[in-house]
């Protein structure tokens, strides 16, 4: 019996690890999502990157000074962001990604690549994505993102 009940608890402990591997996983997949999302948006239309956002979702975006809290909020922070910084593109460093259960927490830096003066501009920031998993789908809920100090 004691044999059994061991067996049983490193089974559930494989079962858990592999899971949250996956979920590990999924959120990266959501993050390079909301990467390729975000040149649609500047390229076509900001309304492509508003899917990868829960319908509550908050942003506090690298070039405001206003906190976005409803999907017409976040619409206007991305179409702003895209004239201000035509041709804008991101690229992720270090993700640290940690989940629990249905939440996921990403933290890590960002460079912001974008035209000026006929030249390509980078501008390194750091940001934290909180997602939730909502009917199988990573959703941001809250996505902080700030110029990197010098």
């Amino acid at each position: 019996m004691k044999r059994a009940a061991s067996f049983l608890t490193v089974a559930l402990l494989a079962l858990a690890s592999s899971a949250s591997a996956d979920d590990k996983a999924d959120v990266a997949k959501a993050m390079e999502m909301w990467k390729d999302k975000l040149g649609e948006a500047c390229s076509r239309d900001a309304s492509h990157i508003l899917p990868l956002y829960a319908k509550d979702g908050v942003l506090w975006g690298t070039i405001s000074t206003t906190i976005r809290s409803d999907p017409a909020g976040l619409t206007d922070y991305f179409v702003n962001a895209c004239k201000k910084l035509p041709k804008l593109t991101v690229a992720f460093h270090d993700p640290l990604i940690r989940v629990y259960g249905d939440t996921a927490v990403n933290s890590g830096s960002y460079t912001f690549s974008f035209e000026k003066d006929g030249q390509m501009t980078q501008l390194p920031a750091r940001y934290s994505f909180t997602l939730v998993k909502r009917d199988g789908q990573w959703l941001i809920v809250d996505h902080h993102s700030s110029a990197m100090p010098k």
